[in-house]
């Protein structure tokens, strides 16, 4: 066993060795990889105050979500790229994560933190550009560090965690465009959030057991399932009740938000997908075809008189 160790080992370097001794220009699909931006999806949740405030005709309202949106972008980059460097040897192990650029050997450390100077660099720009936007940003990125180091590993409070980043979102948007946020929206977001992140450690202890996180040893099935139908519960019936009584020309968007809900779960269960809620709405036309649909009736119902 003692030789096996070594000879994995030893076979594990020369890989680390031939990646790093390809040409220079070699890594840079690596690098992008490893900002990770098909998660960008995720920060969509930065332009829901222009929708529902109805400043999508603006464009100066535009250009400021727009510009929200990508710093949000490339903050969240920063900061898997933080999550990557730390849980390098854990990941190894991993059979998907050590696929990943720092994990496999493709993006050496160095230039990991390179690439998340530059980032920094481009973060720093924003807040004298937009210090009330990038005071929310940095609110977010507190969190994850918290959460890389240790609110993960914390069950409950690691599904709030993720959750309450996409409320920091929804939160930056609208600091970006001047509006205030209305307390349907966070509970809704939240309850959202609450479901895609209650599904996302189902399908990690399907797919890859109580083996997969530290935190998992805590969960069972039964339980996140549990969870993730409160959540989706809350999602629609807070969603609802803000149409109702405040939106009520909104009121055929409900079906399709309710088609979504199941749509998505449905994937997760028949699709084994849902660890990545970005890759399950980018892989699945019809779920991403409901998005479109609801987004559609939105600017329809919202779009300002005489705009």
């Amino acid at each position: 066993m003692g030789n096996q160790g070594k000879n994995f080992r030893a076979i594990h370097e020369c890989k680390l060795l031939r990646n790093n001794a390809s040409s220079p220009f070699s890594v840079v699909p690596a690098l992008f990889r490893l900002i990770r931006p098909k998660q960008w999806v995720k920060n969509s949740f930065v332009l829901a105050p222009l929708v529902f405030a109805g400043q999508f005709t603006n464009l100066l309202a535009v250009s400021e979500a727009l510009l929200a949106t990508l710093l949000f972008s490339l903050a969240s980059s920063a900061a898997y790229i933080l999550n990557d460097f730390h849980d390098i040897e854990h990941d190894r192990k991993h059979p998907i994560k050590s696929k990943r650029p720092l994990a496999s050997g493709q993006v050496s450390k160095p230039q990991a933190l390179v690439l998340f100077g530059a980032l920094s660099g481009v973060l720093i720009w924003g807040y004298v550009q937009r210090p009330s936007v990038m005071l929310v940003i940095v609110a977010y990125l507190a969190l994850s560090l918290s959460y890389t180091f240790v609110l993960k590993h914390q069950p409950v409070i690691d599904i709030f965690s993720i959750a309450l980043g996409f409320v920091l979102r929804v939160y930056a948007g609208a600091v970006a465009i001047s509006v205030s946020v209305s307390a349907w929206m966070f509970v809704t977001m939240l309850c959202l959030a609450l479901y895609l992140a209650s599904v996302k450690r189902r399908q990690e202890l399907r797919l890859s057991g109580r083996e997969g996180r530290l935190v998992l040893e805590q969960y069972s099935i039964t339980l996140v399932d549990r969870y993730a139908e409160m959540a989706a519960t809350g999602a629609l019936l807070f969603y609802s009740l803000f149409v109702l009584t405040v939106r009520p020309e909104m009121v055929i968007s409900i079906p399709f938000v309710l088609y979504g809900l199941f749509r998505y779960w449905f994937v997760v269960e028949a699709c084994k997908r849902g660890e990545s809620p970005a890759d399950v709405l980018l892989s699945d036309w019809q779920l991403l075809t409901t998005v479109l649909i609801w987004l559609g009736i939105c600017a329809w119902v919202l779009w300002p008189t005489g705009a």
